[in-house]
C-alpha cells in the first residue's frame, strides 16, 4: 500500500443507510467503508476515513463549514496522496469552488462526489462514484479540486449542479471534462492544469468575506426592489445574473443604481444567466451601460465560482484596484480570458 487517501465525510445522501428498525435513513460508520464497499479492498490503497460530527445536509452549509473542511485537509496534507470528499449534491458546486479558491498552491487531488440514491440501496449511483473517485484521487493524474460524478470527472469551478433526478446531476458547461471513465479512466491532459515544480507550499486561506449577495435580474424588476437589494447595509459584493451575453436593463433608474453602488465601494460582478456562453460587455449597447456604470466582467464563470471567488478576495483585504483586477484574470481556471 504505497498510495493513501483520507476520505472525508461531510454529509449527504451517498453516506445513508436504511435503518433495519426504524425503516428510515442514517448515516453509517464510516470506519467499516470496507465492508460496505469490498471493491475498495482491491486496489491496495491506504484509505483512512474521518466524517463531521454531526453530519450536515448540504442545504445547510455555509462557510463555516468550508473553512472546517480545508482545515481538515490542510492539517493532513502532508500524510496523504489525495483527498475524496462525501458532500451533498445541492450545494457540492458552491463547496468545491470555495475549497479550490481557498487552497492555494495546491499539488493533490481533491475529488468530490456523492450520489442521487444512498450507498445502502441496490440501484445507487454512489459505489462507482466513490470507487472512481478513490481511485482518480490515489493517481495523482488531477492536482485540482474535482467533482466527479456518473462517469465524469469536472473541474470543481466550472461545475453546476444540472439536474436533481438524474444520476448526470453535473455539468461543465463551458470546461471540457477533465477525465471520463469507461473501460479505462481516460484523462484529458491538455486541460487539467499542471503543478509547477518550484510551487510554495500548500497555504489555506480561510477568511471569506459573505456580505456578498446574488442578484438575478428578470423583465418587470421594480426600481425600488432593484435599489433595495443594492443598498443592504454592508454590502460588499453583488454577483448580479444578467441576460445573454451580459446585457442589462438600460433604463435610466438601472444604471444609476448600479453605479452608485459601485461609487459606495460595492463590487459589482456581471455574470449571464444562461447556462452556458460568456459575458461580453462591449456586444451590445446594453452591456456596455453596464461596464460604463461600473460592473466587472464574470466571462464566463458559473454563478457558484463568482460567488466563492467574491468572497475569497473580499476577504484577503485587497485594494478596490487589486480586487477588481483579480475577478478578472483566471487564478484557478475558474473562467476563460
Amino acid at each position: 500500500m504505497d498510495r493513501s487517501i483520507l476520505l472525508i465525510y461531510t454529509g449527504g445522501t451517498i453516506g445513508m443507510k436504511t435503518n433495519p428498525e426504524t425503516g428510515s435513513l442514517a448515516p453509517f460508520d464510516f470506519t467499516q467503508i470496507g465492508n460496505e464497499v469490498p471493491e475498495l479492498r482491491k486496489f491496495g490503497i491506504r484509505i483512512d476515513t474521518v466524517a463531521f460530527d454531526p453530519v450536515i445536509d448540504s442545504s445547510n452549509v455555509s462557510p463555516v463549514e468550508w473553512e472546517r473542511l480545508a482545515v481538515t485537509i490542510r492539517d493532513a496534507y502532508d500524510g496523504y496522496d489525495g483527498f475524496v470528499v462525501l458532500h451533498g449534491t445541492d450545494t457540492m458546486a458552491y463547496t468545491a469552488s470555495a475549497l479550490s479558491f481557498m487552497m492555494e498552491n495546491l499539488a493533490k487531488p481533491i475529488i468530490f462526489t456523492g450520489s442521487q440514491i444512498p450507498i445502502g440501496v441496490l440501484r445507487t449511483d454512489g459505489r462507482e462514484n466513490l470507487v472512481s473517485a478513490i481511485e482518480i484521487a490515489a493517481s495523482g493524474a488531477v492536482p485540482e479540486v474535482c467533482i466527479y460524478f456518473q462517469n465524469s470527472l469536472l473541474r470543481a469551478n466550472r461545475t453546476i449542479k444540472y439536474n436533481a433526478e438524474h444520476f448526470n446531476a453535473f455539468r461543465s458547461p463551458n470546461y471540457p471534462p477533465l477525465a471520463e471513465a469507461g473501460i479505462a479512466i481516460k484523462y484529458n491532459e491538455p486541460y487539467i492544469r499542471k503543478v509547477d515544480s518550484f510551487l510554495p507550499s500548500l497555504k489555506v486561506d480561510t477568511a471569506l468575506e459573505t456580505r456578498v449577495a446574488v442578484v438575478r435580474i428578470f423583465p418587470g424588476l421594480r426600481p425600488e426592489i432593484f435599489r433595495a437589494m443594492l443598498r443592504v447595509e454592508g454590502l460588499r459584493g453583488v454577483v448580479l445574473e444578467t441576460y445573454g451575453a451580459g446585457n442589462a436593463p438600460t433604463d435610466g433608474w438601472f444604471v444609476e443604481t448600479v453605479a452608485e453602488t459601485v461609487a459606495s465601494g460595492v463590487v459589482v460582478i456581471n455574470v449571464t444567466q444562461c447556462a452556458a456562453g460568456s459575458v461580453d460587455m462591449e456586444l451590445y449597447d446594453t452591456g456596455r451601460a453596464l461596464l460604463k456604470a461600473g460592473g466587472v466582467s464574470g466571462h464566463d464563470m458559473t454563478t457558484e465560482a463568482a460567488v466563492a471567488k467574491l468572497m475569497y478576495l473580499l476577504g484577503r483585504g485587497l485594494s478596490k484596484g487589486q480586487l477588481v483586477n483579480y475577478l478578472g484574470m483566471s487564478i484557478r481556471g475558474e473562467m476563460t480570458v
